[in-house]
């Protein structure tokens, strides 16, 4: 029996590719939409070797504006007017400053296409700090401590009775304790072992908390060097790329 809601990690490396691992990239279906939250530049890719038709995706929501979260946008929009042709409408949500940034990369990346009017409609919505419905998901955007030129969110999500909590990119910061109890599903960066970046989360840093959130499930992502190379030393679940994360049949009216 297909489970009404999953989430399959298409991408659980950090910016570096570090293990070989694709970029950022989290394909979730329910049974009223498909979304991506963060699309990186190997999200395309992603989608075909899991045999995803791109056109089911009804919108992407992007955490922050760094390459390796929304660089595969472009490539989204190139495979919809060539390869399956794509006519129903696209949203791009995000931080602000995320129309316009879209664009500009589409522009370097594929001029010409990026100046023809599109077959298809894409519309784009800037996201506050504040609870919004889109396209059958709740979606509330929250800012986190990860650098201080952009506005990065990490994402709380409801979609068909089940609650999925994305950190995005970010230094540890204790709103997750509050914000991941009773989640179904907590996806938590994890760049470095022990290695205090000041901008990322440390595996030292959720391994103390992980017994005090509170959430279903607990799996660490956007995955570095120094995690995969002490990879024997470590009790939470790692993400891998395709992993499809099931969260079975609705509990909550």
């Amino acid at each position: 029996m297909t489970k009404p809601v999953q989430v399959t990690v298409l991408g659980s490396g950090d910016a570096f590719g570090a293990g070989g691992r694709l970029h950022s990239g989290y394909l979730v279906e329910a049974p009223s939409t498909t979304f991506l939250v963060d699309c990186g530049p190997t999200v395309l890719q992603a989608l075909k070797r899991l045999n995803v038709d791109p056109t089911r995706i009804d919108f992407v929501c992007l955490s922050h504006l760094h390459g390796d979260h929304f660089g595969g946008v472009p490539f989204l929009f190139m495979d919809a007017l060539y390869v399956n042709r794509r006519t129903r409408p696209l949203a791009i949500y995000g931080p602000p400053d995320t129309e316009r940034r879209v664009r500009a990369l589409f522009r370097a990346l594929y001029e010409r296409q990026a100046s023809e009017e599109s077959p298809f409609r894409v519309s784009y919505g800037e996201l506050a700090p504040t609870r919004m419905p889109l396209h059958g998901a709740t979606v509330e955007a929250f800012a986190v401590p990860h650098v201080s030129d952009l506005v990065c969110y990490g994402y709380r999500i409801e979609v068909a009775g089940y609650t999925i909590l994305y950190s995005g990119d970010t230094a540890w910061t204790d709103e997750f304790v509050s914000r991941a109890r009773d989640v179904d599903l907590f996806v938590c960066e994890c760049s470095t072992f022990e290695t205090q970046l000041g901008i990322h989360v440390t595996y030292r840093e959720i391994a103390a908390r992980a017994a005090t959130l509170g959430c279903r499930r607990l799996v660490l992502s956007h995955l570095g060097e120094d995690v995969l190379s002490r990879r024997g030393e470590l009790s939470l679940e790692l993400a891998e790329d395709g992993m499809v994360i099931p969260l079975g049949a609705p509990r909550r009216a």
